[in-house]
């Protein structure tokens, strides 16, 4: 086989691939969770803010959206609600550092958030929502 069908193997693969975006303002947790889908064959892209996301190219190609709560600028409840008021349906899971947010849990939730997880949370419980959503069953971690 040639370099040349191996490129489009490649890319008709990675075309394939269900690609995760996550947002949140904690640069070390963007990479980590990155990191972790990268690992079992997921694309996932970052983004440090829900504006930076709202700008990206990403949008269209998401098939599943890790976004924590609280970040400076708009939050991630607004994000969810903007996205649903313009019919994005991209199945979310919350991640926070804040265990007593009952409030914005319940909100999100009753919102259609897949999960609404506390940091830290296991990679595996991450990992099982993701692969819920996305009918992906990669590599183990």
């Amino acid at each position: 086989m040639n370099s040349e069908s191996n490129t489009v193997q490649e890319q008709s693969r990675a075309a394939q691939t269900p690609h995760v975006s996550i947002v949140d303002d904690d640069e070390s947790v963007r990479e980590a969770i990155k990191s972790l889908l990268r690992s079992v064959g997921l694309g996932a892209d970052v983004f440090a803010s829900a504006e930076e996301f709202l700008r990206s190219d990403r949008l269209k190609n998401t098939a599943c959206l890790i976004l924590d709560v609280r970040m400076p600028g708009m939050n991630g409840l607004e994000l969810q609600k903007l996205l649903a008021a313009a019919h994005h349906k991209i199945p979310i899971i919350f991640i926070t550092a804040h265990v007593s947010d009952r409030e914005a849990r319940n909100r999100a939730l009753q919102a259609g958030a897949v999960d609404f997880l506390s940091k830290p949370f296991s990679e595996e419980t991450l990992l099982n929502d993701v692969y819920a959503v996305t009918e992906f069953h990669g590599g183990s971690i």
